[in-house]
């Protein structure tokens, strides 16, 4: 055997011995491109319809392997049928995440599930060579000393099946949740717990879980925590500022008919977001901008230390190496 001979087959070897103790880093049989969007909010803007389908219009083009909205979308009630047939609008596969507003009005969970025709209030599924895993951030935190206000948590049971799941793939993994799993102004009560349970996930297959996606929290920003890649996706419509700063901002029988508007700041174009992974391990997302209706944030005096991360009518585009 020459020289040449020898390295090629000892590459050849040496890759095959990578990939057999990290089978997740095989290349995926291609790309991914999936679309998202996020808190919508139907029952609370205007124009949700029109956001919607402007969102639906532009996938149809762009034809990405599915879209998946992030929660918040609308209540399951008759009176929001017309949404979900512009939403059902979509040639391709379409998921489902719930989020808090969802329930709003005393409608249940499994409602929204059945509504919607979702999968189940958490699931997963596989794409192109990548794991998806839909957490259900809703659940009732039994402790007495849970904070107030809407459920965000993560139960035993739907921790013990996350893991199982997890244990049970060997593909690159995202992980999609409502809230926030790296904020604690309003993300799940138990985001450390739950960050813990990916890292070690990573622990036993380097970079199984690749990146984690929440809505929720209205805002546009990124975090890198121990290898994992968290990407907060901004509302399709406003950020909310209470009674403080309200302000009529459309008609008057716009106000009449969605009177909690008022207290939002909106953004004048719907918002979402391209995301695609390709085989050299780079996260590529694709957001869109507009602008505030009305007066912005910082011309009310908002203080933006409530809020951590800025007030901004956009989604950031953003290029993340995987292993970085």
């Amino acid at each position: 055997m020459d020289r040449k001979e020898f390295i090629t087959k000892s590459s050849l070897a040496g890759s095959a011995l990578l990939l057999a103790r990290y089978p997740q880093l095989q290349p995926a049989s291609k790309k991914i491109r999936f679309g998202v969007i996020a808190d919508l909010h139907h029952d609370l803007i205007y124009d949700g319809i029109g956001r919607l389908s402007a969102f639906i219009d532009d996938m149809n083009a762009e034809k990405p392997d599915f879209i998946i909205q992030m929660g918040d979308l609308c209540f399951p009630k008759k009176e929001n049928l017309p949404l979900m047939d512009a939403w059902n609008k979509f040639n391709g596969p379409k998921y489902h995440v719930i989020g808090n507003h969802d329930t709003d009005g005393g409608f249940t969970r499994d409602q929204v599930v059945e509504f919607w025709k979702a999968k189940a209030k958490y699931y997963s599924f596989d794409v192109n060579g990548f794991h998806f895993v839909v957490l259900d951030g809703n659940e009732h935190n039994p402790s007495p000393d849970r904070p107030t206000g809407y459920a965000r948590f993560i139960s035993p049971t739907q921790l013990d099946w996350l893991k199982k799941d997890l244990d049970e793939t060997t593909l690159p993994t995202i992980i999609c949740c409502h809230q926030g799993l790296d904020n604690d102004a309003g993300g799940l009560e138990n985001g450390t717990l739950m960050r813990y349970t990916l890292e070690q996930a990573n622990q036993k297959n380097k970079h199984k879980v690749i990146l984690v996606l929440s809505g929720h929290h209205h805002q546009d920003y990124y975090n890198q925590i121990n290898g994992i890649h968290y990407v907060q996706i901004n509302s399709a419509s406003y950020q909310w500022l209470g009674d403080k700063y309200l302000e009529i901002r459309y008609s008057k029988e716009v106000d009449k008919a969605r009177p909690y508007i008022k207290y939002t700041v909106p953004y004048k174009d719907p918002l979402w977001a391209m995301i695609e992974i390709d085989q050299k391990g780079t996260i590529s997302i694709k957001g869109r901008r507009s602008v505030f209706v009305g007066s912005s944030p910082e011309k009310l005096g908002v203080d933006p230390n409530n809020y951590i991360y800025p007030i901004v009518p956009f989604i950031s585009d953003r290029k993340i190496k995987i292993n970085s």
